[in-house]
């Protein structure tokens, strides 16, 4: 078989090379502190995209650092009690999608939370020296400054942060609220999870966001990792700070959040993926102790998993 990443037998034990903070998990403590402090301010609006079966609207609330994020929220028009929900995630520097991505879930009687990571394509707010958006170099964002304005710190609490606005809807199962998404998405589901320990399922595909060093040492810094070169090229060019950088990233490297999950996992990876290799994404997987399993394509790369959706689906929906 084909490969670009190590043997299939040496990723199943492969536990990640970048650097652990030794603070790491003081870190989280203080960063869930701050975040039980803010107040969330949630506004609904009305969306005017409708249905005859979803109720939708632009769900709002208001992030660590006084950001204003935007999700898309659907629920089922007619529902009988209490139904589950799923919290989604999108891929960088994109946004939450259209509506019509919404619909299969809410036609199983879902309600769905689509959520647009700040500063990126869609309508949260980046709240640093601009509001708006800052689009892309989120990896890097804050490096320089101290480790609680990195600014992925921040977009990991927003995740967290909407799955406790799921749990609280009234109309919603906190029970059977459930998180997914790809590359970045996926990554930010396995921090969803490990920072909302009440998510009961989660279904992340070729998360992003692991083992940065790994990255680096494949030469992969290029892509979705392309932040990595950019930032050593102009403000390390001999890299006299890089086990300081690696270490500094730590703190949002997802591999070392995966131990808090306590929700059942199913795992999505193909093992052609030259975007985020496999061998980051299994760092993360092997420190999952929860319930998982894992789907593994052998000739497929950072792209659409053949029937992967379908299983997500009969995933979510077993009891």
């Amino acid at each position: 078989m084909p490969t670009i990443d190590m043997p299939l037998h040496e990723l199943k034990t492969y536990s990640g090379i970048n650097p652990r903070p030794s603070d790491f998990d003081d870190y989280w403590e203080r960063a869930l502190n701050e975040l039980r402090q803010v107040d969330a301010a949630i506004e609904l609006v009305p969306s005017s995209f409708q249905t005859p079966t979803a109720e939708c609207f632009d769900l709002y609330f208001t992030g660590v650092k006084g950001a204003r994020i935007h999700a898309k929220y659907a629920r089922p028009r007619h529902s009988n009690g209490p139904h589950p929900a799923v919290v989604q995630f999108h891929g960088y520097t994109g946004n939450a999608g259209d509506w019509q991505d919404r619909l299969i879930y809410v036609s199983l009687g879902f309600s769905v939370f689509a959520m647009d990571c700040r500063g990126q394509g869609g309508g949260s707010e980046d709240s640093g020296s601009v509001k708006g958006n800052t689009h892309n170099g989120h990896i890097i964002r804050g490096l320089d400054d101290s480790e609680d304005q990195l600014l992925f710190r921040h977009i990991f609490l927003d995740t967290a942060q909407l799955a406790g606005i799921a749990l609280e809807m009234p109309e919603v199962d906190p029970k059977r609220v459930y998180a997914m998404g790809g590359s970045q998405g996926g990554a930010l589901t396995i921090a969803c999870a490990a920072l909302e320990p009440r998510v009961a399922k989660l279904a992340p595909v070729f998360p992003f966001l692991s083992d940065y060093r790994r990255v680096w040492d494949m030469d992969l810094d290029k892509d979705a990792y392309a932040e990595l070169r950019t930032f050593f090229r102009h403000f390390d060019p001999q890299h006299q700070r890089e086990e300081e950088i690696f270490t500094r990233l730590g703190y949002i490297d997802i591999q070392y959040l995966a131990n808090r999950i306590k929700g059942d996992v199913l795992m999505g990876v193909g093992l052609m993926d030259t975007i985020c290799p496999p061998s980051s994404q299994f760092a993360a997987y092997n420190k999952i102790t929860a319930p998982k399993r894992l789907e593994i394509y052998p000739d497929f790369g950072h792209e659409w998993l053949p029937g992967l959706n379908d299983k997500v689906i009969q995933f979510f929906l077993e009891e």
